[in-house]
């Protein structure tokens, strides 16, 4: 006799989990994917330091110029027109502009307290393509200084200027002063500046005599080779500025940088 085994469920299943013919179990939980990790920010680069971008023009010695420099060669149809530069950065933004739409290029000579308020300013200057250099760190009468204090006048400009462009200016000239002392000349040659800038016309805008009188005050004493002096921070040299410029156009009188005015 044959018996007929008959296989129940295994203990503990159900009945619905037995195979069926033809269908496949069911396939085992898939487990879940680990999440990609994210990759880290990248932290941003410092921004380029002076040094790293393009150095503003380092001082130059002019074997055929004076160790104070009053103006130019007289021969050639040029005038350094140069700016005291401290004041309402707005006026020098707006002389900058009048001076570049006019293709005029100036000096400047800023305070270092000045950059130490409106760094930017520094870099505005050289990129019109105009000279920049050191007026002192805080616009004292440095000829009346000890030894100590003058130097530090001197070095601290330099040492702002050469962090701001990577240069320590172009020009000294001395603050509250037409002319350096014999020891001003020393410590502004000991800091790197082969020559003090000084002038031979003065605008005498900083006495506020009107936009007219500034022009009168250049015209009546500009020639070739002349170095004026006027200052950022004066509304009346702001409207006197076009009309200096198109005098010395009329005149046949280029206004260059410094720079260019003794190369």
């Amino acid at each position: 006799m044959i018996v007929a085994a008959c296989c129940g469920p295994a203990p503990g299943s159900s009945p619905g989990a037995r195979s069926r013919p033809g269908v496949p179990p069911p396939a085992p939980p898939r487990t879940p994917p680990r999440p990609t990790p994210r990759p880290r920010a990248r932290t941003p680069p410092p921004p380029p330091t002076a040094a790293a971008r393009s150095a503003a023009p380092a001082p130059r010695a002019f074997p055929h110029q004076p160790p104070q420099i009053a103006h130019g060669p007289r021969d050639r149809p040029r005038v350094a027109l140069t700016f005291h530069g401290q004041g309402d950065p707005a006026i020098a933004r707006a002389l900058l502009t009048t001076a570049e739409a006019h293709g005029a290029r100036l000096t400047v000579l800023a305070v270092g307290a000045w950059l130490d308020e409106h760094p930017e300013l520094a870099r505005r200057v050289l990129d019109g393509g105009h000279d920049l250099g050191n007026h002192t760190q805080r616009h004292l009468a440095v000829n009346d200084m000890s030894e100590a204090d003058a130097r530090a006048e001197i070095t601290g400009c330099a040492d702002r200027l050469k962090r701001l462009t990577g240069s320590i200016g172009a020009w000294f000239r001395p603050s509250r002063a037409p002319a350096a002392s014999p020891l001003v000349q020393r410590l502004a040659r000991d800091a790197g500046y082969p020559h003090v800038l000084s002038y031979d016309v003065d605008s005498l805008d900083y006495t506020r005599p009107g936009a007219p009188a500034v022009v009168r005050n250049v015209m009546a004493a500009a020639r070739a080779g002349s170095v004026v002096s006027l200052h950022f921070g004066y509304a009346d040299t702001v409207a006197a500025l076009p009309d200096v410029l198109a005098e010395l156009d009329r005149r046949g009188l280029h206004a260059v940088t410094t720079t260019e005015l003794l190369s």
